[in-house]
């Protein structure tokens, strides 16, 4: 049997892997099995967030796509990349042109389409790094650093102060940090730091300010940050009203922000059409596909200045790429030029002191296995409760904490006060289907709370996330509201907007499920009081230690982890690694 026969009857790769292998067979009969298989295979990766397969890891691509199976018989390498290299299909990096359909770059074979977004990406950075220009130190400028960065016991945070700087000189900064180490606080005070510096420079100009994350509710908690850290600027005295107004109060999406255009994968801005900016900060970098992250590059005008914050820690983004992984990876040595471009934050603002779920997090973050479950177990991580048990036992650990905590909402004076209560607490889980999935619990938790309809419908009180954007509404994939009636006792959907919640028809609304229970992709950008945190009684691949440190770090104060001993010990060790050639080439 072929080998793309194999796959296809095994049920290794999608239909649309399978479509093209069939149209380059189509085109050229004489296409040999091998390369139609690597084709499919390669095509199979990206939906593994892969924007390459290294060949010799053709078979762990197997493994992660169906790790309990019998996996089908693949050829000897040396023989698989001769046939590579023989075929039409298939070019080097150095002759790959609008005919080829596969880049071979080594041993790693790339769809052309995503070898070019990484070289264009690639290309547009470097220009980046070489158009940084030197700022002149004064007395002045070190005087309003300290005056922004000193904190009231009159310490100065210098990785917020020296990011800050860097910010003045660099055409491109990648400020990065964990949970609650200051990444928002110092992009406001930079925010206040360019103004006055831009405008000494440019006859009192006031520069274009930029503000954007991947997702409406990423954006929304950006410019709600930046507004709270401008007001209390304000109030202390270190700005003047004349300012505050003239810097960024609002963020948007990418999409909103490049210009995204119905059934086009091209926006309205790119390189011929750049936006009109001075400078653009783009917080939660680590969503960022990598034909998104090209795209805005490429946007972004040559003598603009852009900031990408972002936790590369965090999970990968959802489609194809790991780019902030891969930017952090590419500065990592002192000889890189990316390492004069990286400002790093470590020292975490956000847990109160007798608080160890930033401790566990890091010690998962790191891959020590042992030394997480031997501090769970002796209960050494103060914040965090460990608790075990099989699915049929976890639906009554979820009621148990979920439902107190959502009769709060439902119980609460007013729509204000009912989306305040919602970020109180959240069960997160690490997949979507499956008894401990988040489509199962939101199912259990909903008819809990309304036994009468069990929970089919609207009803007082239940959360709501959109899962698709709406420029028409103006609500976007991620934002979360919340059921209430309004004035005439008619049931609304009510979403935080700018000057107060704003109510939208259940029938109005795009795409939508229940958000009582939500994986950890769709929490990322999001904080709670307290979180309950689920895995599989079974383990899955789609555990990881990116995953876990996610979800352990959505919470401020305290979180219920449910996780049998060996999922847990697996996912520590599972590094959710995507193959891509970025970080070399940078």
């Amino acid at each position: 049997m072929s080998l793309l026969r194999a796959l296809e009857r095994g049920n290794w790769i999608r239909s649309v892997d399978l479509a093209l292998a069939r149209s380059l067979r189509r085109a050229r009969a004489e296409t040999p099995d091998l390369v139609l298989a690597a084709a499919a295979l390669t095509s199979r990766a990206l939906a593994n967030g892969h924007s390459q397969l290294p060949m010799t890891l053709a078979r762990e691509l197997l493994l992660e796509i169906a790790g309990d199976r019998e996996l089908p018989e693949l050829p000897p390498l040396e023989e698989w990349l001769e046939v590579l290299w023989a075929s039409p299909w298939i070019a080097a990096p150095a002759t790959a042109s609008e005919s080829c359909v596969m880049v071979l770059d080594g041993e790693a074979l790339s769809l052309r389409r995503y070898w070019q977004y990484e070289a264009r990406l690639a290309a547009a950075i470097s220009s980046r790094l070489a158009g940084s220009e030197p700022v002149q130190d004064s007395d002045a400028l070190a005087q309003r650093i300290a005056s922004l960065f000193t904190a009231a016991d009159g310490s100065i945070d210098q990785a917020q102060a020296d990011a800050a700087r860097a910010a003045l000189s660099k055409r491109f900064l990648l400020l990065t940090g964990g949970p609650g180490t200051g990444k928002t606080t110092t992009v406001a005070r930079t925010l206040v730091l360019f103004a006055e510096h831009f405008a000494r420079a440019n006859d009192d100009r006031a520069p274009r300010i930029l503000l954007a994350a991947p997702t409406g509710k990423a954006a929304a908690r950006l410019a709600e940050s930046v507004r709270e850290n401008l007001a209390q600027l304000l109030a202390d005295g270190l700005i003047d009203a004349r300012l505050a107004q003239l810097l960024p109060s609002e963020a948007s999406t990418l999409h909103r922000l490049l210009g995204w255009r119905r059934g086009s994968v091209d926006f309205r801005h790119d390189a011929a059409r750049p936006l009109l900016a001075d400078l653009v900060i783009v917080d939660e970098a680590s969503m960022i596909d990598l034909p998104l992250m090209c795209k805005l590059l490429e946007a972004v005008p040559p003598a603009a200045t852009l900031v990408l914050i972002g936790d590369r820690d965090q999970l990968p983004s959802v489609e194809t790429g790991d780019v902030l992984a891969a930017l952090c990876d590419a500065g990592a040595t002192q000889a890189s030029r990316l390492a004069r471009h990286r400002a790093h934050l470590g020292k975490s603002h956000r847990q109160a002191g007798d608080i160890d779920v930033a401790a566990l997090a890091a010690v998962v973050r790191d891959g020590d296995g042992g030394a997480a479950l031997a501090g769970l177990a002796a209960e050494r991580f103060r914040g965090v409760a460990w608790r075990t048990g099989s699915d049929r036992a976890l639906a009554e650990a979820v009621l148990e904490q979920a439902l107190p905590a959502y009769r709060a909402v439902q119980s609460a004076a007013d729509v204000p006060a009912a989306l305040a209560a919602a970020k109180c607490f959240r069960v997160l889980t690490a997949v979507r289907e499956g008894a401990a999935g988040s489509q199962k619990l939101n199912g259990l938790i909903a008819g809990a709370l309304d036994p009468a309809r069990r929970g089919d419908g609207f009803f007082r009180g239940r959360l709501v996330l959109v899962i698709e954007n709406s420029y028409r509404h103006q609500l976007f994939n991620g934002d979360i509201g919340v059921v209430w009636p309004d004035e005439f006792g008619e049931l609304r959907v009510w979403f935080d907007a700018d000057g107060g919640p704003r109510a939208w028809l259940p029938a109005a609304l795009p795409a939508h499920e229940s958000a009582f229970a939500l994986t950890v992709h769709k929490s990322q950008g999001s904080e709670f009081e307290r979180v309950f945190f689920a895995l599989p009684e079974q383990g899955s691949r789609v555990v990881s230690r990116e995953l876990l440190y996610t979800g352990l770090t959505r919470c401020r104060r305290e979180v219920t982890l449910w996780a049998n001993e060996n999922v847990l010990r697996e996912g520590i060790a599972r590094k959710a690694q995507r193959w891509s050639g970025l970080a070399q080439r940078l």
